[in-house]
């Protein structure tokens, strides 16, 4: 408990002080806390977590440390119990006319696709149905030499982002951190560009036909999770940012759109 519990407040840059005056727990009892010379209670503990924003498998493990039972299940994305989940993110990536829309767990995996991005990858020349007939990890199809991110006219916009929005949640994701430590030896340093016209962060791609197609994404994630994969699972749209990237999408859906990619990826 001594460890887990100062380990978080540091983490977050929280004085005892400022996390005492969050909580109404006083300074003296929550260094006697974090020292072990004295036990803090379910609730208080659990207040202590609710200041500090604790992640779900962070609580669990506080939870266990100070001897209580863990509060968050960890269901794998097939398991009975999740079919409402399942549904719910179908129905958002799969909705007619959907925009190219993947799912990615903590650690960037694709656990699902849609048929918007099998067409994406069709017009970029890459052999969709071999990318997503296996298990796929965005951060190192993006990142690896020669990887995705070699597609991206504005090169820059789309490995600063990318990179500075994982790095963000890797704070609190270790599997996540040890990925990001396992890509960086890699990475070249990337120009800054300036921003567009837009109100929202686009990036252009090169079609394999030479046409430049410009995205902005958008993240959607469970707003009150309560089981630690739902925590980690978020939905990314890609919307067309002009009419000729419409067009160019359009163009090739219909009946005759290729049915041999999965849908859904088998849990990592």
């Amino acid at each position: 408990m001594t460890a887990t519990l100062a380990a978080l407040r540091k983490s977050r840059r929280v004085s005892q002080l400022e996390l005492s005056l969050r909580t109404g727990v006083s300074q003296r009892h929550l260094s006697c806390i974090e020292t072990g010379r004295s036990r803090a209670g379910r609730e208080t503990l659990f207040a202590l977590l609710d200041a500090l924003g604790a992640t779900l498998e962070e609580r669990n493990q506080a939870l266990l440390a100070a001897g209580y039972a863990p509060a968050h299940a960890q269901r794998a994305l097939d398991a009975p119990e999740m079919a409402p989940v399942r549904a719910a993110l179908e129905q958002l990536i799969h909705a007619n006319g959907a925009a190219p829309a993947l799912v990615l767990d903590g650690e960037y995996n694709v656990v699902m696709a849609n048929a918007g991005l099998a067409r994406l990858l069709a017009l970029l020349g890459l052999p969709a149905e071999q990318l997503l007939a296996q298990p796929l990890n965005l951060l190192r199809a993006v990142f690896a030499p020669g990887g995705l991110r070699t597609l991206c006219v504005d090169e820059a916009w789309l490995c600063n982002e990318m990179w500075a929005r994982a790095s963000r949640e890797a704070e609190h994701l270790p599997r996540l951190r040890a990925l990001l430590d396992e890509l960086r030896p890699e990475l070249q340093p990337w120009v800054a560009t300036e921003a567009g016209n837009l109100p929202v962060l686009a990036f252009r791609l090169q079609a394999a036909d030479g046409r430049v197609l410009s995205f902005f994404s958008t993240i959607t994630s469970f707003g009150t999770p309560l089981d630690i994969t739902l925590a980690s699972l978020k939905v990314e749209h890609l919307f067309p940012a002009d009419e000729d990237t419409r067009c160019a999408l359009a163009e090739i859906a219909g009946p005759g759109e290729p049915e041999g990619f999965p849908q859904r990826f088998p849990w990592p």
